[in-house]
């Protein structure tokens, strides 16, 4: 669920705004539950769900994303939770506390598709084969938008990095 809020909040740059998203996105998922295939990655499952409802709702329209009660989705998460968790609460926000301001509004400065592979991969850590599956598009597509975001990002956090004693590859 945390990992679900961070990338809607990354989307949407708004507190209020991934709440709600991420709240549709699991009642979408309650809704269409019976759709999901057993066996496959529920996460990848979910992300999508999210994004879907992302570009339907909060670039399409204006209009209010439907609510449920919260003991209604907490009850459904609790059921459909998976026991192992793979990366615990406490490392991902290190992980994303970790990240100054700048990285930050660099990443988020990024056009949508290049944002969108950089959080999923080197954020959330996904594999190109689960993130083209999510985003609907060949893995080549993946590599390459990332492979561009990433030199995009390199240019921007530049001076960042310089500043902090890295090494940019630049003569310098």
């Amino acid at each position: 669920m945390s990992a679900l809020y961070s990338f809607a909040l990354r989307l949407t740059r708004d507190q209020e705004d991934a709440a709600d998203l991420v709240q549709e996105t699991f009642l979408k998922a309650f809704r269409f539950f019976d759709k999901f295939e057993r066996g496959t990655n529920c996460k990848a499952w979910l992300f999508r769900i999210l994004k879907n409802s992302y570009i339907n709702t909060f670039r399409r329209s204006s209009k209010a994303p439907d609510t449920v009660e919260y003991d209604v989705i907490e009850e459904f998460y609790e059921t459909i939770r998976d026991s192992s968790v793979e990366t615990s609460v406490l490392e991902e926000q290190v992980f994303h506390n970790a990240l100054d301001d700048e990285v930050a509004q660099a990443v988020a400065s990024l056009p949508e598709e290049f944002r969108t592979v950089v959080i999923l991969c080197d954020i959330e850590g996904f594999t190109y084969e689960e993130i083209a599956e999510f985003i609907d598009c060949p893995i080549g597509t993946v590599r390459s938008r990332l492979h561009r975001a990433r030199k995009l990002l390199a240019a921007k956090l530049a001076d960042y990095a310089r500043a902090r004693g890295f090494s940019t590859g630049e003569s310098e």
